[in-house]
C-alpha cells in the first residue's frame, strides 16, 4: 500500500470533495436566474438522464474555466488540452461536454459523440504535427487505472511508442 497521494489525486479529491455541493447549488441557481445557456442546460438535463448525476470532477471544472488549463481546441460537443504531467512530448486529452463517467457506461446513442471524440483526437493530433503517429488511449475503471470519473481521450505522441503498454 503507497504511504501517499500523488499530486494530480490530491488536487482530483480536493474538487470533488469541496465543489459537489457547491457545484450542484451553482447549477440549480444559475438555472432559476436564467443566467446558464440553454445548451449548458440541455447538456446537464441530457446527462441526467443517461448518466444519473454523478459527482463533479476535476473535468467539469476545466469545462466551465474555473480552473485553468491549456485548452487546444473546443466545440459545442467537446474540448482538448494539455495534460497536466505529460507522458509523451505531446500529450493530450480529448474529453466531452458532457459528463460520461467511463466507456463502458456509454450508450449506443452515444455513437455519434463518440466518433466525435476520436475524429477531434485525430485532428488536433495532426494540428499538434503528429505526424509520425501517436497513441490513442481510453482508461476504463480500476483495472484500466482511471483516475478521473469523466470519459476521456488521451493521445500521446512524439516519441516512440513501446509495446505492450504498462
Amino acid at each position: 500500500m503507497r504511504d501517499s497521494l500523488s499530486s494530480t489525486e490530491e488536487v482530483h479529491i480536493f474538487f470533488t470533495c469541496s465543489s459537489i455541493c457547491r457545484r450542484r447549488a451553482d447549477l440549480l441557481l444559475a438555472v432559476r436566474e436564467g443566467t446558464i445557456g440553454g445548451d449548458e442546460v440541455r447538456l446537464a438535463e441530457e446527462a441526467s438522464k443517461k448518466y444519473g448525476s454523478p459527482a463533479p470532477t476535476i473535468f467539469s471544472k476545466v469545462i466551465d474555466k474555473s480552473i485553468p488549463a491549456d485548452i487546444i481546441y473546443e466545440d459545442e460537443k467537446c474540448l482538448a488540452f494539455r495534460d497536466i504531467s505529460p507522458q509523451a512530448p505531446v500529450h493530450f486529452l480529448v474529453i466531452p461536454r458532457i459528463p460520461i463517467p467511463r466507456i463502458s457506461e456509454a450508450k449506443d446513442d452515444d455513437a455519434e459523440l463518440l466518433g466525435h471524440l476520436l475524429v477531434v483526437a485525430k485532428n488536433v493530433a495532426k494540428q499538434e504535427s503528429l505526424t509520425e503517429g501517436y497513441r490513442v488511449v481510453i482508461n476504463d475503471g480500476k483495472h484500466g487505472a482511471q483516475s478521473v470519473y469523466h470519459l476521456h481521450i488521451h493521445v500521446l505522441g512524439g516519441r516512440q511508442m513501446k509495446w505492450p503498454p504498462g
